[in-house]
């Protein structure tokens, strides 16, 4: 491979199957089915990779354009935990290429029309805390493989459209449905309509208010609006007690906490010895 026609390559595979390619290259490359383009300026740091389990210390950076990585995908979370693979090419003949990342992005930041996305290598799962936590609260996710709860059942959410909209956070509606006060504590929002489609926030607080009216506020505002008359999807929340597991979900016995653990305080409580045998 001749360095003075070595150039960069990476393909990117967004969580919804979208794959594009770019290039530092001043032309198109093509090779495995995928076009490299040059002209959406993305490009990458020097990559400093180690032997030991820590991220690699490189960074894509890029442009935010209309048609390849746009805001609103950022927005929407269809970049976070990306696939990515990096090669060094002789642009004169793709064949000659050698892999030297392979990974997923970390952390992805935005402001000033650009983008900056951390790589992260394949070794990085490798770093997670493994095995259970023994705590009171439940240590699954609420409908994950562990929880085993239908979140697609209509008794689980709702879908309304918006009535008023304040700072970007708070929601009103006239009416709600037969949902509970506090039903969706602690659950989540995802718009399906308008321009801000595919975005979604935390619920912070689901206030019941006079007349049947509803109001619900998130966590944090939504970078992109949605409008009065948009569509909304609000499913349940949980906050990991056994009470609530048992009462609200019917759901106790795929419950993964221990509720009946006793507290630190109790353990260091004069006499604690002489009771836990």
């Amino acid at each position: 491979m001749t360095t003075t026609t070595i150039c960069r390559a990476w393909a990117i595979q967004r969580r919804d199957g979208v794959v594009l390619g770019f290039t530092d290259h001043d032309a198109r490359i093509e090779f495995d089915g995928i076009l490299f383009r040059p002209d959406h300026g993305m490009s990458a740091r020097a990559l400093v990779q180690g032997s030991g389990l820590s991220v690699d210390n490189s960074e894509a950076a890029g442009a935010l354009s209309d048609d390849a990585i746009t805001e609103r995908d950022l927005l929407a979370g269809l970049w976070d935990g990306a696939t990515l693979r990096m090669w060094e090419i002789d642009w004169n003949d793709p064949r000659a290429r050698t892999l030297i990342f392979a990974g997923s992005l970390g952390e992805v930041s935005r402001g000033n029309g650009s983008f900056r996305a951390e790589l992260r290598g394949l070794s990085e799962p490798l770093n997670a805390a493994q095995g259970r936590v023994y705590h009171p609260r439940c240590s699954a996710r609420l409908g994950d493989g562990c929880c085993k709860l239908d979140l697609a059942d209509d008794r689980w959410r709702g879908t309304v459209a918006v009535e008023g909209l304040e700072e970007g956070r708070i929601l009103r509606f006239a009416s709600f449905g037969n949902f509970m006060r506090g039903w969706f504590e602690r659950g989540s929002l995802l718009v399906l309509d308008g321009p801000a489609k595919g975005l979604g926030g935390v619920v912070k607080n689901d206030i019941s208010l006079p007349g049947g009216a509803r109001e619900i506020e998130l966590w944090q505002a939504m970078a992109i609006l949605p409008r009065v008359g948009d569509r909304l999807r609000l499913t349940t929340g949980c906050d990991k007690r056994a009470d609530t597991c048992q009462k609200k979900f019917a759901n106790f016995l795929n419950f993964r906490g221990f509720p009946h653990l006793p507290s630190e305080d109790w353990l260091m409580a004069p006499g604690a010895e002489g009771r836990n045998g």
